[in-house]
């Protein structure tokens, strides 16, 4: 795998760690948070709601004002199919895009070579692990009967292997990730809740700095943000909390 100056739109620097998640219907409400912040205080992420509701031409106009977006469509599908949903999504001009590292090997493995098919600058490729919404229950309904970090580490060991760029993970697990795959395998947690803010549907949830300070890269934070009385304002009161030294 390319040192993280050579893959994605992004520089090695992983300033702005935040990825505000624009979990919102339409391309009107996506532009208006859009238009309030700077790319230089946080990425933004396009997910199955505002995908489907707004189409593919938003992740474009927010690509054009010069965020950094990640498309998180989470594909899982056959190999080809998921190959060329890979492709056309690094069209838009997107930064980063995922697939589910339950597709297995080969799949990941035609997600990757299909993105190095296109430009050298290609997004960054990572494989979604266990939700941020699952614990052993959850995961016991559907077949697992292993805690959800035993199940996080077995996958992330297969996007490793099919040579993507990182995954998405709890910041639970983050800490793990990091001492298994080193500094150059990327660590996505979702699921991130400042203090004092409400879970909701999340189960295994850190704080920014104590997520950071586990070894994770990029923070996805939604409603915490995008639902606060003032979004900037909490925004950038996260930036603060990061900066600070450890």
């Amino acid at each position: 795998m390319a040192d993280l100056a050579e893959r994605g739109h992004g520089s090695a620097q992983r300033d702005p760690r935040v990825i505000v998640a624009l979990d919102v219907p339409t391309a009107a409400e996506a532009l208006a948070f859009a238009r309030r912040v700077t790319p230089a205080l946080c990425r933004l992420k396009v997910g199955l709601e505002l995908f489907t509701g707004a189409g593919p031409g938003v992740v474009g106009e927010l690509a054009a004002r010069g965020f950094d977006v990640f498309l998180d469509l989470k594909f899982h599908d056959i190999p080809t199919t998921v190959a060329r949903a890979c492709a056309a999504a690094a069209g838009l001009g997107v930064w980063m895009l995922n697939v589910h590292a339950l597709g297995g090997v080969q799949m990941m493995q035609a997600a990757r070579d299909a993105l190095e098919k296109g430009s050298a600058r290609r997004p960054l490729l990572i494989g979604v692990t266990v939700l941020t919404s699952h614990g052993a229950h959850t995961l016991s309904e559907i077949g697992v009967e292993t805690d959800p970090a035993t199940q996080v580490l077995r996958l992330a060991g297969l996007a490793h292997q099919a040579g993507l760029d990182g995954i998405v993970c709890s910041a639970l697990e983050a800490g793990i990730m990091r001492v298994r795959f080193g500094t150059g395998f990327v660590v996505v947690t979702p699921g991130i809740r400042p203090a004092g803010t409400a879970a909701d549907d999340q189960q295994r949830t850190m704080t920014p700095l104590a997520a950071v300070g586990q070894g994770a890269d990029y923070l996805v934070i939604g409603r915490p943000i995008t639902q606060a009385p003032d979004p900037v304002a909490a925004l950038e009161e996260i930036n603060i909390q990061l900066r600070a030294p450890f």
